[in-house]
């Protein structure tokens, strides 16, 4: 059992276990004081939003063997930084955001309102 809120203010809920996705790796968008990119947001990413991380010089899509990461594809949930979440608002390719998996830090910098108009 996880022991952290989402921004609902509810229990945390499962991101993705398949790929294997958070900070730590658990599944969960949870935070800790060694996660500075503060990887909290649960989102179900898409091909615009792919294009443009990698084009930020963060390519999700490319598998990597030695960190048995398959490579992201659009439809797979992953754990987002809040920042990069964030610029691709502002760019107009920002995923959808699934609320119950997204961990109550996310509301440090950002609004519980932009969240929702990007909810699943």
């Amino acid at each position: 059992m996880i022991d952290a809120k989402n921004v609902l203010g509810t229990d945390l809920q499962l991101c993705c276990g398949d790929p294997m996705t958070g900070y730590y790796r658990d599944g969960y968008c949870r935070t800790g004081g060694q996660d500075f990119g503060v990887h909290v947001v649960c989102a179900q990413v898409t091909d615009e939003f792919l294009t443009f991380t990698k084009e930020q010089g963060n390519d999700l899509s490319t598998p990597i063997s030695a960190y048995n990461f398959p490579g992201l594809k659009s439809g797979d949930r992953w754990c987002l930084c809040v920042s990069r979440w964030q610029e691709a608002k502002e760019a107009g390719v920002a995923p959808p955001v699934i609320l119950e998996a997204t961990h109550i830090r996310a509301l440090e910098a950002v609004s519980l309102d932009e969240l929702k108009q990007y909810a699943v």
